[in-house]
């Protein structure tokens, strides 16, 4: 297998991992003014993701900085291109990270109440954007012979990117409820899985109709059979959710969302920014890519420090395995 197609898959592989790890991040976030009745039960909320959000969120930064090395066109045109959607995506992702760190630091209602609209503002609108993101570099963009996007931000909000984003929102929102069930006790974990209930339908309507939409735009085998394998997930994790059965339908959600990511993938081959403009200006993982040198060491790198990456982020979530209750907050804290 040629070393630009290895690369589009690692770099595919980081984002499907930053997309499970920060999705149910960006759920339980969204999930704070539905399920937090009073300071204590959104203590319980923040406490399911507290020690790994942080570690969660460096995925993006790992894949960010592998797009930069293996594909340095396509990492310019979508990141100039792309530019103010991006910066929202951030801003947001600081504003949430100031909030789970600051939120405490006061004592009245008023300081933890704009914290936490921090927490959930900081939580959807990434949640939206990366969607409506994604969906527009499977469909194309305008870009001119020199690889620079000619469009502006309402140019990304069309009806095709404008659903993507309705997809990993509703879909991360029903991931975050379903990580609730598995890492709570109590009345919190009923009041989540109700309304992981009502979510999914949601969820599953709007995820279908933009797979399914993909899927004709863009028909391939492995995309067709990734799409089925992430519906009949979806629907399976929310018939788990029904049975109470928290591990399952976790893991069906994990799956949904790595089988979604994988067919968007796969409508995107070999092309890795596609020109509306004119096809012969679009980027692929030829005229994207770094030199085989580059590549190369790169390959090395990666195959020494991932399995390092992901041992310690199976040991943390091994530590912090334990669920949360009202019971593990101190009385009195904020």
């Amino acid at each position: 297998m040629a070393l630009n197609t290895v690369w589009f898959l690692i770099v595919g592989f980081l984002f499907i991992g930053y997309f499970v790890l920060d999705g149910f991040d960006f759920g339980v976030g969204m999930a704070l003014p539905f399920l937090g009745k009073d300071d204590t039960d959104r203590r319980v909320l923040i406490n399911t993701i507290g020690p790994v959000w942080d570690l969660n969120e460096t995925w993006v930064i790992v894949a960010g900085a592998s797009l930069f090395a293996s594909f340095p066109e396509w990492y310019a045109s979508l990141f100039s291109g792309f530019y103010l959607a991006l910066l929202l995506i951030l801003v947001a992702l600081i504003a949430r990270g100031v909030a789970f760190e600051y939120r405490g630091k006061g004592d009245t209602a008023k300081w933890r109440k704009t914290f936490d609209w921090m927490i959930v503002v900081g939580s959807a609108l990434p949640a939206l954007l990366w969607g409506v993101a994604f969906a527009n570099i499977v469909e194309g963009v305008p870009l001119n012979a020199k690889h620079i996007y000619t469009g502006n931000l309402f140019t990304l909000l069309n009806p095709y990117g404008l659903l993507g984003g309705l997809t990993t929102l509703s879909v991360f929102f029903l991931h975050g409820l379903i990580f609730i069930t598995l890492k709570t006790e109590g009345e919190i974990k009923e009041r989540a899985r109700n309304l992981a209930k009502k979510v999914g339908y949601a969820a599953t309507v709007i995820a279908a109709s933009f797979l399914l939409w993909t899927l004709f735009a863009h028909l391939s085998v492995l995309g067709a059979v990734l799409t089925v394998i992430a519906a009949l997930a979806l629907v399976a994790a929310q018939l788990a959710n029904h049975a109470k059965r928290d591990g399952a339908a976790f893991a069906l959600m994990v799956l949904t969302i790595i089988t979604a990511v994988g067919a968007l993938f796969a409508a995107l081959y070999p092309n890795v920014l596609p020109s509306t403009t004119d096809a012969a200006y679009s980027l692929n993982i030829d005229n994207a890519s770094s030199s085989q040198y580059t590549l190369t060491v790169m390959t090395w790198v990666a195959g020494i420090m991932l399995p390092f990456v992901l041992a310690y982020q199976t040991w943390t979530y091994w530590v912090f395995r334990k669920r949360v209750s009202r019971k593990n907050i101190p009385a009195g804290s904020h």
